[in-house]
């Protein structure tokens, strides 16, 4: 296990990159697919790390909380070095109900998260809807815990959610976000 802290392609305002991505419900996924959603939370996770496990209770919390707020997960792992985070892996753990998000995706090819410059699991990234874009207004911590063993007191993510659906601006440091590194592909 290689721990990462996230640190981004995009800065705040940038537009969200698109993207088509198969989900472990069978649907593929773009952008527009959220388009009468508020707000996005992307987070580029897994089923194996002990830091992205340690959310999962959180963003299903987050998904099942929110309305306005599509909560994605986007597994980019390479499922041949990690069998954990196989498609069919990430479909199990979905009908099991450990993951509950709005959408799980399969990044199989790491273009998607390489375009956003994700690094570790979970890397989240928030966009607010704005005329139809979304804009990128909080990319960091989900919440205080660092650990996967620690109890979080502040959970930065819902601050920065119930901002965007109040209309304010977020005004949250962004601190990066801890986890596991992305399990890359070899590039050979």
């Amino acid at each position: 296990m290689v721990q990462m802290e996230s640190d981004s392609n995009l800065a705040a305002g940038d537009v969200a990159p698109d993207f088509e991505l198969p989900g472990v419900d069978g649907e593929t996924y773009t952008l527009d697919s959220f388009a009468d959603k508020e707000a996005l939370l992307l987070v580029f996770t897994c089923n194996h790390c002990p830091y992205a496990q340690a959310k999962f209770d959180l963003l299903n919390a987050l998904a099942a909380e929110y309305d306005d707020v599509a909560v994605v997960g986007i597994n980019p792992n390479d499922a041949e070095e990690y069998p954990d985070d196989s498609f069919e892996a990430m479909r199990e753990w979905t009908e099991d109900g450990r993951i509950q998000y709005d959408a799980y995706l399969r990044d199989e090819s790491q273009h998607v998260s390489r375009e956003y410059g994700a690094v570790c699991t979970p890397d989240p990234f928030l966009f607010a809807n704005e005329d139809g874009e979304f804009r990128l207004v909080y990319q960091g911590r989900l919440d205080d815990a660092l650990n996967p063993e620690d109890e979080p007191t502040r959970f930065h993510v819902r601050e920065a959610i119930d901002a965007v659906l109040a209309g304010e601006d977020v005004d949250i440091e962004w601190e990066p976000s801890r986890g596991c590194s992305i399990k890359w592909k070899d590039d050979d």
